[in-house]
């Protein structure tokens, strides 16, 4: 195996090596787009020592026979993957393991796709996976990853793909040990332009190391994808499996730690989202957003690498608190916007606090864009999007929507967007909460001083107390260490009734 990243290797060379360890073998089991992938260990040459046997389950009245019927008849889907990870690896195990089993690592990979259809009016996607021993007789392990095709072009998608997969394949095998160089070598012979990797997930024994929340964020880190989402539990998701067709509530902040006003603002800010006319409640997803910028912000230097602690121990209050959780690239509103929007088609609410609108309007960050500020709000505000802004309290008086005043020349589009139903102020806030602010919060954490507790929940006072967060001085507990992964996170302390 290998732990550094060897970008010479090419996707040829890389099917060769696999076709030539005696130890490897297994099948390949593809669904549309994905027939490139067996074919490149066929033109490798040697492949007689890696196949047992390759097939595509193309006519969904046959996929359906040999890995069951679909709850929901989605065959580019996550769902139809691990059946078939599940389907084919069984196979390998009882047809050959008696046979070959103390010499051979076997693996089983699936993938099922998606490309560019003749009109190019469908979204060009899929899934992709492998299911593999590292020891002769050895547990098995799971990589699965999620992929956009970029590529204009169905015949260059599917070389995409039969290239992602090979670099897969070969990761498995040689870079299982590093997880870092096992990601970025996923995109050897290949670009950003041409695919987006916005999932992935590594189960199994040799993965227990693992913690999958990181490789999200190296996900967003490496430019692989602007977005990554996971859950409260801390498993990764597929964002468009997430959202599609739900209402979206985001809250974006460096949550450092999250305080008793983020509550405040997320509990508030649903509520008035659930009144409005065009608002299902039983399909509305909350989102707690973190950028890489506010990863970085504690760093004087902006270049310096994420510390992933940090980030860690962010998440984990986070995740403790029933939320799910997205880290982006997109610095701007507007970016965030629109990347939501290609995935759902409902309404949307942006929660955010007085001093964001004022960021929102201030014409500096929208200098890149040809069309400026006004740009920047077609898409902010182009479709069923609603900012509620949460007010601020700056020398004794209490800002909000009513007392913001922008640029002179900016004044009529403010009242354009107060008009239309397009910003409002958050009601019934508590206005103890005002008076708090979260580095203050985090100095007397730091400081250990008597009463920073009042300032956050409860559950997340215990986390920092028990496992010594944010500079937090004491003894870490071993005991609450160890559970911390384990721990069922899946009760939200939300109140959206």
């Amino acid at each position: 195996m290998n732990t550094v990243h060897n970008k010479d290797i090419g996707t040829k060379q890389k099917a060769l090596a696999i076709n030539l360890d005696p130890k490897i073998y297994g099948s390949f089991a593809e669904i549309g787009a994905g027939q490139d992938v067996a074919a490149n260990f066929f033109k490798a040459g040697g492949s007689s020592g890696t196949i047992a046997k390759t097939m595509s389950a193309y006519d969904m009245v046959v996929s359906d026979a040999i890995y069951g019927a679909l709850k929901v008849r989605r065959y580019v889907s996550e769902p139809r993957l691990m059946a078939m990870l599940e389907h084919e690896y069984g196979l390998l195990i009882e047809r050959l393991a008696i046979q070959r089993g103390d010499s051979t690592t076997f693996f089983a990979f699936s993938d099922t796709v998606s490309a560019l259809n003749y009109q190019k009016t469908n979204e060009a996607h899929g899934w992709m996976g492998v299911r593999f021993q590292l020891e002769p007789n050895g547990a098995f392990n799971d990589v699965v990853l999620h992929v956009k095709l970029l590529d204009n072009d169905n015949v260059l998608q599917q070389q995409a793909v039969g290239i992602l997969g090979v670099n897969l394949m070969y990761a498995c095998f040689y870079y299982h040990q590093t997880p870092p160089v096992f990601l970025l070598s996923l995109m050897d012979e290949l670009s950003h332009d041409r695919i987006q990797i916005d999932m992935i997930r590594f189960e199994g024994p040799d993965f227990a190391k693992v913690d999958n929340r990181l490789m999200s964020l190296h996900l967003v880190k490496y430019g692989f994808s602007n977005a990554a989402v996971f859950g409260p539990d801390g498993k990764n998701q597929q964002p468009s499996e997430v959202l599609h067709k739900k209402h979206i509530v985001v809250i974006r902040g460096r949550f450092r730690p999250i305080i008793n006003v983020h509550l405040d603002m997320l509990n508030t800010g649903v509520k008035q989202f659930i009144q409005e006319a065009d608002v299902d409640k039983s399909q509305i997803v909350v989102i707690a957003e973190l950028t890489l910028q506010s990863l970085k912000e504690r760093n004087a230097d902006e270049t310096a690498e994420i510390d992933e602690k940090d980030f860690l121990d962010r998440v984990d209050i986070l995740c403790s608190l029933g939320q799910t959780v997205l880290i982006s690239n997109f610095h701007e509103y507007y970016k965030l916007v629109a990347y939501l929007s290609k995935i759902t088609k409902l309404k949307m609410g942006v929660v955010l606090g007085y001093p964001n609108l004022e960021y929102i309007f201030s014409e500096e960050h929208y200098k890149d864009l040809p069309g400026g500020i006004l740009e920047a709000f077609a898409t902010l505000f182009s479709r069923k999007v609603k900012l509620f802004i949460y007010p601020t309290l700056r020398d004794g008086i209490i800002w909000n929507c009513l007392r913001f005043y922008p640029p002179p020349h900016l004044i009529d589009l403010y009242r354009y967007l107060i008009a239309n139903n397009k910003i409002e102020d958050i009601r019934h806030y508590n206005e103890n909460n005002l008076h708090v602010q979260t580095d203050r919060v985090l100095e007397l954490i730091k400081q250990g001083a008597d009463g920073w507790e009042e300032y956050v929940p409860a559950e997340v006072a215990a986390m920092i107390k028990d496992r010594c967060l944010f500079g937090f001085h004491c003894e870490v507990n071993p005991a609450r260490e160890d559970i911390a992964a384990t721990d069922d996170n899946s009760g939200p302390i939300l109140d959206t009734a």
